[in-house]
Formats: structure tokens, C-alpha cells, sequence
């Protein structure tokens, strides 16, 4: 297996320093990325389904600060399953806009993405309609082409060092499919809220912990949480003094229709200013 998922690390250029925004792999906060800056980052997800080969998924993410109220990201996905093959599956485009740019009790961020992917995408960036463990248990396929549009409303809020963070996802396959729902929910927070004197690796400041739960809610016939998938994942944040971050999350499936297990783990860098450091300023 590991022969197997050597190359796609290699492929997706697993980053090597970061500083990730949040703790979170699947719900989204207000933060934004700052002007100017451009993040790269990873995010990957490994599984065993049952009935199924093992898997690698992964995502290679560049997201930048174009204004204050404004951060567009591209990812290109892979994925990596035993026994079977290492496959590009596929590229999105991602916008988040907010509104409000002063801190509210709730700040809500309007996300749009497209996505050209195919049907043997394994990266769980989300889960909506009647995703499940069944998608998992077929081999390989890239036959089908998946362009799809994809909505959130995020709402999120700060309070006293914990943030709180509510998604509502809507996703459209741009041909006859119907629209399928999802949710997000996270709460996290800093281990410190106070700031050490000195710089150091493994101060309390510099981990972040926190919970997820997301899941399916149907589709436009069938809305609900009939044959849906849903999680619970503790998250873990480590954000080093050199803008290096690691992010960590094990996920436990909540149903028959779920995975039962899945690991996820990121890192990511942020370079500051990239438009200024091109152009020598």
C-alpha cells in the first residue's frame, strides 16, 4: 500500500511549512485570507471501507488573499487506492466573499466554487445528498464527469477564544442531477489564550483543538437524513513559530451508511506579500 501512495505524494507536492487558518478539514470559519498572501497547502484522507481497498485521498490547495473581502483558492485532486491505481481527478475553483468585514456576534461568508472532477474523486472535501461508504466500495472509475456548482452559507462567531462556525452546503452536478445538501458544524479553540514571552515549538498558544460533525442531508426529492453519512472528528492545530502548521483529525462514521473510520491530515505555508516579492518591492 505505501509503494502505492509514495507517488502521489510526489505528484501532489505535499507542502512543507504552513500556517493554516483554522483547525478545521471540512467546515469553514470567516477568517480569510489575508491581502496579498498565498497559502499552499495539503489536506489528505486515508480510509479502509469496508468491502472496499484502502485509500488515499488527496488535495493540493493554493489559496489567495485578492482582497480583504475576497480569498479565491484552486485545489487539484488525487487519490491513491490499493490494489488499483493512482489517478488525477480533477481540478476547483473557490471563492469566498464576506460581506461584513468588522467583527459581528455572527459573520456570515458566501462561498462558490465549481468543480471538474470525476466519479473516482476520493477526496471527502465535503459530503452532501447520499454520499456514503457505498461510493467507496466499486473500483476505480473515471468515466463520469462531475461539473458542479457548490454553495455555502457559512456563518460563523468568536467568543472569548472559541470560535463557533455553521455551514449549509448546496451542490448542483451542472446536468439533469438534483440539488444535494449537506452540513458543517466546528467549534475549536487555542489550549492558551495567553502569549508566551518567548518564541517556542510547543507552547499552549501554538495548538488548537476542537470538534467537527458534518454530514449529508438528501437531495431536492428527498431531503433528510434517510440513507445519509454523518461524522464526528476531534481536530488538533499545530501552528509553529516559523508559519509551519500541521493539522491532524480522526473521524468516526455515525452510521451503517458512513465510513467507519477516517484519518485526516494536513500542512500547509503561507507565503506573505507573494505579488510584492515578484515584483522586488
Amino acid at each position: 500500500m505505501m509503494r502505492r501512495l509514495f507517488p502521489l505524494f510526489l505528484l501532489l507536492g505535499v507542502a512543507v511549512g504552513a500556517r493554516a487558518q483554522e483547525a478545521y478539514f471540512v467546515t469553514y470559519s470567516h477568517e480569510m485570507e489575508e491581502p496579498g498572501n498565498l497559502e499552499v497547502a495539503n489536506k489528505s484522507v486515508t480510509g479502509s471501507p469496508a468491502g472496499g481497498n484502502s485509500f488515499l485521498g488527496s488535495a493540493l490547495e493554493f489559496e489567495y488573499g485578492a482582497k480583504g473581502w475576497w480569498t479565491t483558492e484552486l485545489y487539484l485532486d488525487g487519490q491513491s487506492t490499493s490494489q488499483e491505481s493512482t489517478l488525477f481527478t480533477g481540478f476547483r475553483w473557490e471563492n469566498r466573499f464576506r460581506p461584513l468585514l468588522r467583527e459581528h456576534w455572527i459573520n456570515p461568508v458566501l462561498y462558490v466554487e465549481f468543480e471538474d472532477i470525476n466519479s473516482a474523486d476520493k477526496t471527502l472535501l465535503e459530503v452532501v445528498g447520499h454520499d456514503g461508504i457505498g461510493d467507496f466500495q466499486q473500483r476505480n472509475d473515471r468515466s463520469e464527469k462531475q461539473r458542479e456548482a457548490e454553495l455555502k452559507l457559512i456563518l460563523s462567531s468568536n467568543h472569548r477564544g472559541w470560535n463557533f462556525s455553521e455551514n449549509i452546503i448546496a451542490e448542483k452536478n451542472l446536468s439533469a442531477a438534483p440539488w444535494e445538501f449537506g452540513y458543517a458544524l466546528g467549534v475549536s479553540r487555542p489550549l492558551s489564550l495567553k502569549a508566551s514571552a518567548k518564541a517556542c515549538s510547543f507552547c499552549r498558544e501554538n495548538l488548537v483543538a476542537g470538534v467537527e460533525m458534518y454530514g449529508g442531508l438528501g437531495d431536492r426529492y428527498s431531503f433528510g437524513l434517510k440513507d445519509t453519512s454523518h461524522y464526528v472528528a476531534p481536530t488538533l492545530l499545530w501552528q509553529m513559530p516559523n508559519g509551519t502548521s500541521f493539522k491532524l483529525s480522526p473521524g468516526f462514521g455515525l452510521n451503517d451508511y458512513s465510513h467507519g473510520f477516517l484519518m485526516r491530515f494536513g500542512v500547509s505555508y503561507e507565503i506573505a506579500q507573494i505579488t510584492s516579492r515578484l515584483r522586488g518591492k
